[in-house]
């Protein structure tokens, strides 16, 4: 489960649209973040991606991903050429398909690499989707499923819904959010050949004149489950909110939102709802509904000049600093790529130690250290911004102070967390799900 989000200009404080994005995945499976620079390549040359080989281009721009560790794409990402993608898993009626092909993170790279604008990407990966199509385990969990893609510029932007080899896409002229279900209806510009009239074939639409994609192609009981339709009104009533006041500190706030119903609400603690709960800030509990957890966040000040990226590189975004970097400014060492077993060498699972620690019980233990966090991560984006315009040398050290900061913040933060004792109430089942987790990544004891 997942969610992405673009404040457009005419909406936010400074003129800048500002892009956003959870990575929701397995809890145990290592997200990171990886630059790769722009390369040339020789003609008819070809590039393995997560599952398939397909011709490469004979230029690639340089991408920052934010990837699953197993995976050759990204759950999202930003290029050289000031275009960001994020993706979403959809659940649509159409079966999803087991033999391999391109999955939904490898049109995300792929988009970015080869796409100058987002409109550019967007027929990029549609050409990609409709040549080799979408299949094959998309997690660790060896779930295949389809995706849905937010791809933005400073000056554009588009939503791009899949089912399967069937897609549609719409032009995006005012703040808008995507989640885990089809949100285009008859508002697309662009639509399979014959993507209707197959619908009508499935007894899904009633007639061509009257046919609406997501109406159509929707999983109504998938959906429903999932909370993909809850999410984004939260995403979209907090865009629509924020109108002419949106900045970088207001998306991220977004991205950390807890969804308050019924006993939830101002106590909200991840342990409510722990079979069927999610969250924009998406946090693990018991059964297939609950067995993700948020595993990165991204948000972008899309600066036509120069963006600022900031990145978590972590798991929960509640729980987590973002961090600024650029495009054009060398990127700091984070350790090695984590994968399903704990690392305390890598970022991620150096960061987990606080995160499933505090997560034990949210509310009395996050209070140790919220608003220090809050502190620093303004100091990090107010600087961040201020130094944008400022040589590629002066960003990358401010980057990477930023960064060692966090760092060496985050051990003082879990020690303070740890003299909290825990004492969640109704967490039996949620403790048995984390208890199992953090067993299978083979985590110190907490």
């Amino acid at each position: 489960m997942c969610d992405s989000l673009l404040a457009v200009k005419a909406d936010t404080a400074d003129g800048v649209a500002v892009f956003a994005k959870n990575s929701d995945r397995p809890p145990n499976e290592g997200q990171y973040l990886k630059y790769v620079p722009a390369e040339d390549h020789p003609v008819n040359s070809r590039v393995k991606c997560t599952y398939i080989e397909i011709p490469q281009a004979t230029h690639t721009n340089a991408v920052l991903l934010s990837k699953p560790y197993w995976i050759w794409g990204a759950e999202m990402g930003v290029n050289d050429k000031k275009v960001v993608i994020g993706n979403e898993a959809v659940f649509p009626k159409v079966p999803t398909e087991k033999n391999t092909k391109l999955i939904g993170m490898d049109l995300v790279r792929l988009g970015l690499e080869r796409g100058n604008t987002a409109r550019g990407a967007l027929e990029v990966m549609i050409a990609l989707l409709e040549e080799f199509g979408q299949g094959g385990s998309c997690t660790t969990t060896c779930e295949p499923y389809y995706s849905s893609f937010l791809i933005a510029d400073p000056d554009d932007a588009w939503v791009l819904e899949t089912a399967g080899k069937w897609y549609a896409a719409k032009h995006v002229t005012r703040s808008d959010s995507i989640s885990n279900y089809l949100t285009i209806e008859a508002d697309y510009e662009l639509v399979s050949q014959g993507l209707a009239e197959h619908a009508v074939k499935m007894g899904w639409a009633k007639s061509v004149k009257d046919f609406k994609f997501g109406d159509a192609y929707n999983s109504f009981l998938t959906t429903k489950l999932i909370g993909g339709p809850r999410r984004r009104a939260v995403t979209m009533q907090k865009l629509s909110e924020g109108k002419g006041r949106i900045d970088v500190p207001y998306m991220m706030s977004i991205l950390r939102a807890h969804l308050p119903d019924g006993g939830r609400g101002k106590n909200w603690q991840p342990q409510h709802s722990v079979l069927l709960g999610t969250d924009v800030c998406m946090h693990s509990g018991f059964g297939i509904i609950r067995d993700s957890n948020t595993a990165g966040s991204l948000v972008v000040h899309l600066d036509k000049k120069r963006p600022t990226i900031f990145v978590t590189g972590t798991a929960s975004p509640c729980t987590s600093v973002f961090k600024p970097v650029w495009m054009d400014a060398s990127f700091p060492d984070l350790g090695p790529a984590p994968t399903d077993e704990f690392d305390p060498n890598s970022l991620f699972w150096r960061h987990e130690l606080l995160h499933r620690a505090t997560v034990q019980d949210y509310e009395a233990r996050i209070a140790t250290y919220a608003a220090e966090l809050a502190a620093l991560e303004l100091e990090f984006v107010e600087g961040g911004l201020a130094i944008a315009g400022g040589s590629a040398k002066k960003r990358a050290k401010y980057s990477a102070e930023c960064f060692a900061k966090a760092a060496a913040i985050e051990p003082e933060w879990y020690e303070r967390v740890l003299q909290v004792p825990a004492q969640p109430k109704g967490a039996m089942i949620y403790n048995y799900a984390w208890d199992t987790y953090n067993k299978q990544a083979k985590m110190p004891k907490l």
